[in-house]
């Protein structure tokens, strides 16, 4: 177990540009996995990629050197030079043994996300884990290794609170909004394009909504995320002389005043009915005029967040519970580990028992047995065949006796 390895390298640590360079895309992987495989002598890795963290997973037929970290990041990128790849090694986090395996599992549990109680962790692990094993990069190490983590996830997810009561701004902001029972074909206006209106509208389209419509600053960047949901994408300045109506309107941009201020409002305002605003910019996209003077149900980022917080607060209490979970799973992890590499070493044992009968039967004993006659033969067969079961069996029966003694010394 004291081959097992991670070295991650988080925003939190390096910052979001330098994590950015060691994002890879899917069909990139196996040819820079297999590399850093070769050339580092590593018998098994997986590449787990989020937007907080990339992490190099893997096993070694030795244990690492001293200048390992620096080999690596030098070997995953060759261009960078040494006082830049230096700068990014000392930044690197590591673990390994029963450390990486609890690592590991806390990922998958979000315990080491942005969000805590997120799941979205818990397929990411499962995902890295299959495509690895598609590829050819992993083995059994792994494979008994990720099979645990998901397992203890999600009993995490399942016996605790961890994962209820929502902690994300935007998801929160949907569920505030489906409460009013907008219908399927409601006009939605998207003002911004960044991350957080990605989301929103990935959300909209889960639903089935259609009819949305994206405004941002750069019209090009507008036009993409329309484009991925079959809407329409306009520059930001042309938003006062949209006549097309709407019913629904979410904004999140990084301008540092209000961009639906109320003259814009009233230029595209189609009708007197209530309308729906989420603003989730901070400063506040909507200029309070708007959600004072009209029929409007605002909903801010600010509510939101108290929310947020709140519900943050109930999922912390959860965290006893999931650390003795997580504790209980790494005490049987070390048991079915030791159980797993036994069984390694023993695989041979059939074969080298039943090369002893060959030699037995065709060679010390042959002569005896052409003295036999096919009945006693028979059941001399039986007598053999029933032994050797009981002899590959035995010694895995006293090897897990073995460890379950030790285990309960």
């Amino acid at each position: 177990m004291e081959r097992f390895n991670i070295i991650a390298f988080t925003h939190a640590g390096i910052g979001l540009k330098k994590l950015g360079q060691f994002h890879l895309e899917k069909d990139e992987i196996p040819a820079k996995m297999g590399a850093l495989k070769e050339a580092l002598h590593l018998t098994e890795i997986m590449y787990l990629s989020t937007c907080n963290r990339v992490e190099f997973i893997f096993v070694t037929t030795d244990a690492l050197p001293e200048n390992f970290i620096s080999e690596f990041v030098r070997n995953f990128n060759s261009d960078w030079d040494e006082t830049y790849a230096e700068s990014i090694r000392k930044k690197a986090r590591t673990w390994n043994g029963i450390n990486a395996v609890n690592h590991l599992i806390e990922v998958a549990s979000s315990l080491d996300s942005m969000v805590l109680g997120e799941r979205e962790i818990i397929s990411q692990v499962r995902n890295a884990y299959n495509f690895a094993k598609a590829t050819g990069l992993s083995g059994d190490t792994l494979r008994v290794i990720i099979r645990h983590t998901i397992e203890t996830a999600k009993k995490v997810y399942t016996d605790t609170s961890i994962a209820e009561k929502s902690v994300s701004v935007v998801s929160l902001a949907y569920r505030e909004l489906m409460k009013r029972s907008i219908p399927l074909n409601a006009r939605i206006l998207i003002i911004g394009s960044g991350i957080t209106n990605q989301n929103m509208c990935k959300f909209f389209e889960e639903d089935g909504y259609r009819n949305l419509v994206v405004f941002n600053r750069t019209v090009e960047n507008a036009k993409k995320l329309a484009n991925k949901y079959g809407a329409e994408g306009y520059a930001l300045k042309d938003l006062s002389a949209h006549k097309n109506g709407f019913d629904v309107i979410v904004s999140c941009t990084g301008a540092a005043g209000t961009v639906l201020t109320k003259d814009i409002y009233t230029a595209i305002l189609p009708d007197t009915k209530q309308k729906h605003i989420i603003d989730l910019a901070i400063p506040n996209d909507v200029e309070k005029s708007v959600y004072k003077a009209f029929s409007v149900n605002y909903i801010s980022v600010e509510t939101l967040k108290k929310t947020s917080e709140k519900n943050l607060l109930e999922r912390r209490k959860e965290l006893l519970k999931v650390r003795q979970i997580i504790f209980e799973a790494l005490e049987e992890f070390k048991f079915t580990f030791e159980m797993r590499q036994i069984e390694l070493k023993m695989r041979d044992i059939p074969n080298h028992v039943k090369k002893i009968r060959k030699t037995a039967v065709d060679k010390v004993f042959a002569r005896d047995m052409d003295e036999l006659d096919d009945k006693s033969k028979a059941v001399l067969n039986k007598i053999l065949n029933y032994m050797e079961k009981k002899y590959v069996s035995v010694p895995m029966i006293m090897a897990k006796n073995m460890l379950t003694k030790k285990q309960t010394q």
